[in-house]
């Protein structure tokens, strides 16, 4: 407590320093001082790199050019230390007498083993990752796996000034795309033809539309998993998942601040604090917290958001360590979308960027999200680790739901009113073993465990109001007029819990698996050749208030992975995975949805380039997939949105990603990705007429290319100056089950921002949407009938933010 005062009371001293332009000493402030240099294997300065004093529990960040000070030091005996991924801690003892300067420089030293304790991106080669969490359970380099692995940092997302999953991560994986719908709450995202499911930590998390979309301050990365990868952790959708990794503690004490403004009235703050609560570095912490308020392009939607999340570590010795975690997230918001809605036209003209299909009258919806996990980790010897997790969610959401019930060809439009009230509680437990052994000159890396899941969810989304009414005319969406009288809305009766409310709805599920795996990836040939053998055993049972909406599975999923290194940059691989997903809910006839049951096979190559600067990798594969759930976009009678099973799918696809460190100081994020989803076979409740085979999976897009390019000067007068731009198309679109073309309109939009480094403080500004494209689709859906209504999201105008970083 006293190390965060007097950190906190120095900085009010330094900032009183620089308005005033004086300097405050103490009679007895000693005036003695230890800098010094930072430097890399070739002499390269190491930017923005931990140097920690062990004996004072104090620490700094070098800066652009590698050097640290640490001023007003006592005489004394002193161990610095300093930290990197991907090389070994360096230490440096020091002997410091009285006013005396002492320059130190301090070489790093390549290591094969990356650092759990402390992750520390410099300017240099950051958008570049070369393992994956330790949440993934695999201890191979990104570059061995036979799997196409895209990392997301921490560099990149605050590069692109994100606030959250659904705002624009898409654009950094090859193939994936977000669908809209709700996403003042949840993430939609799919991938290699099917929405993908949410991890966080190595849990899959997903559950009903959700979860809640993850602040972005409590993100350390985000790793997107290409195909099921179900052996790993935990069952995974035969297109892959993302898994959110959250902060933990590092053990260097340190922090960060940034405030935020923007656009549509954003206003936003968040701070990282990271250190040590006890002297002997036995006990660790981590606390985020962040508070946002931000107006959407849409006229009086809005969505007010907060974050809380402390996590503390304890050590017990070097080989054990128990974690806590948890989090907290709230919301407040008024329209749970921003659709606009038309009977005449896709995109129609008529209709303004800023039209909101609610009304500011209709009480703001709140959302509340809570999880914990506690985590175990033990070092059994040198070669053997056990690892163990359980974690407990729980959300709820009061809210109300309006929808249109009918559009008229002249604008006017029908608005229903419908609760929107849910409740959700998942609980998560996983065990794994993991190792290395040998026979002979053949090496195993054996991984096996055991995964379990219960998730429940309620709902009601009963409908109140079948119309509401304006006082003196008719809601049209080309000529809008707000303001319900307060008697014309209903009042929601909650004297009920939403839990007894949905018992005699469809909108209550309870899902239950539990799953076995064991893989065992051999090294032939000095590990030049690796194949990887696993097979998984899930038991998997949904509940059901009928025998029809009850289903109980025991299905093996094997996989067998083969990967080779053409040199120490270069490897080939192949792959074939099954995959075996349980689902919850009901479909229309009140029968529970079947399991997701997958195919995948797929190979690539991966190289690395300029001694692993950046990394290009080239894939192509081939999955089969049956009884996918997709979201239609569109809201039933009751106000809730409506989901259908398809038969089979057949995907089929060629993608492309590139990132790193091009040339010094620039970093680049390149994919593309061409998807060939068609629907292969019917769902055994589709009607004779209404044939879907041959058809486009819904929400794809055939083509998908992003780019982002980041570029700061290192040297000469504008030394810290950086500009930063992107591009994201997608062509070849389409929605709904009854398509066999594109039927919207292609999407190009493009980003642009300036921002400067100085030292610890960081200044951005960047640029969404710069052309000014009014017609950016995000969701949509077509009229099923010749009464029917396009429906759908489009992206807000130009639009800018802008963020002040500092680091201490």
């Amino acid at each position: 407590m006293h190390t965060k005062f007097n950190q906190l009371f120095g900085l009010l001293c330094l900032l009183c320093a620089m308005f005033t332009g004086t300097h405050a000493y103490s009679i007895n402030e000693p005036l003695s001082a230890i800098k010094g240099t930072v430097i890399t294997g070739d002499g390269s300065p190491a930017a923005f790199v931990a140097v920690q004093i062990k004996e004072k529990n104090r620490g700094t960040l070098t800066n652009e050019k590698g050097e640290f000070l640490f001023k007003r030091m006592h005489p004394g005996h002193y161990t610095l230390q300093v930290m990197l991924i991907g090389y070994k801690v360096v230490t440096k003892e020091v002997d410091l007498a009285q006013d005396e300067i002492i320059n130190v420089t301090i070489q790093l030293e390549a290591s094969n083993q990356q650092l759990q304790e402390v992750i520390i991106n410099s300017t240099r080669n950051k958008y570049k990752a070369d393992a994956v969490s330790g949440s993934l359970r695999l201890k191979t380099p990104l570059l061995e796996i036979p799997q196409n692995i895209q990392v997301i940092s921490a560099s990149l997302l605050a590069d692109q000034q994100t606030f959250d999953i659904v705002d624009g991560i898409t654009r950094n994986v090859s193939g994936a795309t977000r669908v809209g719908h709700w996403d003042n709450q949840y993430a939609q995202i799919r991938m290699r033809g099917s929405k993908i499911p949410a991890f966080r930590n190595g849990m899959n998390i997903e559950a009903s539309w959700g979860p809640t979309a993850e602040d972005a301050a409590m993100i350390e990365r985000i790793e997107f998993v290409k195909g099921p990868a179900g052996f790993m952790l935990a069952a995974g959708e035969p297109g892959g998942f993302y898994n959110v990794v959250t902060k933990k503690p590092t053990g260097i004490t340190k922090g960060a601040a940034n405030i935020s403004m923007g656009s549509f009235s954003t206003y936003r703050a968040a701070l990282d604090f990271d250190g040590k609560l006890s002297k002997d570095g036995k006990l660790l912490y981590r606390l985020n917290v962040a508070g946002q308020q931000k107006d959407f392009y849409t006229k009086y939607n809005y969505s007010n958001r907060y974050l809380f999340a402390p996590v503390i570590k304890y050590n017990v010795d070097d080989r054990t360590s128990i974690t806590l975690e948890y989090t907290f997230q709230g919301s407040k918001y008024l329209g749970n979308g921003n659709y606009q809605f038309s009977r005449n036209k896709l995109l129609d003209e008529g209709i303004s960027n800023d039209f909101f299909y609610g009304d500011p009258s209709l009480e703001p919806g709140r959302l509340r999200d809570h999880s914990a996990y506690v985590y175990l980790d033990h070092q059994l010897n040198d070669k053997w680790q056990a690892h163990a997790q359980v974690a407990y969610f729980n959300f709820s959401m009061v809210a109300n739901s309006v929808w249109a019930d009918s559009v008229g060809r002249n604008g006017n439009m029908s608005r229903y009113f419908s609760v929107g009230d849910e409740a959700g509680e998942n609980r998560f437990a996983q065990m794994s073993l993991s190792g290395e052994e040998y026979t002979g000159g053949v090496r195993h890396r054996i991984l096996a465990g055991i995964d379990m899941g219960n998730k429940k969810f309620w709902g009601d989304f009963r409908t109140l109001k079948p119309q509401l009414r304006l006082k003196d005319s008719i809601f049209n969406v080309y000529h809008p007029v707000y303001g319900i009288p307060f008697d014309s809305i209903p009042v929601i009766d909650r004297s009920q819990s939403v839990r007894t409310r949905a018992g005699a709805s469809a909108y209550i599920s309870s899902v239950n698996y539990t799953s076995v795996y064991a893989q065992d990836e051999l090294g032939f040939f000095d590990n030049k050749l690796r194949l990887s053998l696993g097979l998984r055993f899930t038991y998997a049972e949904t509940v059901g208030k009928s025998k029809a909406a009850e289903m109980k599975d025991k299905v093996f999923s094997p996989r067998a992975g083969l990967s080779y290194s053409i040199d120490k940059s270069t490897s080939v691989y192949a792959l074939y995975d099954q995959s075996f997903v349980p689902q919850s809910g009901l479909d229309s006839n009140l029968q529970a949805f079947k399991a997701i049951r997958g195919n995948d096979i797929e190979a690539g190559i991966k190289k690395e380039f300029f001694n692993g600067r950046w990394v290009a990798s080239l894939t192509g594969y081939r999955i089969a997939r049956q009884n996918a759930k997709v979201a239609l976009g569109i809201n039933d009678s009751r106000g809730a949105p409506v989901s259908v099973a398809l038969g089979e799918t057949v995907t089929k696809g060629i993608e492309a990603d590139i990132n790193g460190e091009i040339v010094p100081g620039l970093n680049v994020n390149i994919n593309y990705a061409y998807t060939d989803s068609k629907i292969t076979k019917e769902a055994p409740t589709t009607e004779a007429s209404k044939t879907t085979v041959g058809n486009i999976t819904p929400n794809t897009a055939a083509h998908v290319t992003n780019g982002w390019l980041s570029y700061r000067i290192d040297h000469g007068i504008f030394t810290g100056f950086g500009a930063s731009a992107g591009i994201q198309w997608q062509a070849e679109r389409a929605v709904g089950t009854n398509t066999k073309k594109s039927n919207i309109p292609n999407y190009f939009r493009t980003d642009a921002g300036l921002n400067y480094s100085k030292g610890k403080y960081t200044v951005g500004v960047l640029v969404n949407n710069l052309l000014d494209d009014r017609k950016l689709l995000t969701a949509a859906s077509l009229p099923a009938n010749a009464s029917g209504y396009y429906s759908y999201i489009v992206e807000p105008r130009r639009n800018f933010r802008m963020t002040i970083g500092y680091r201490f």
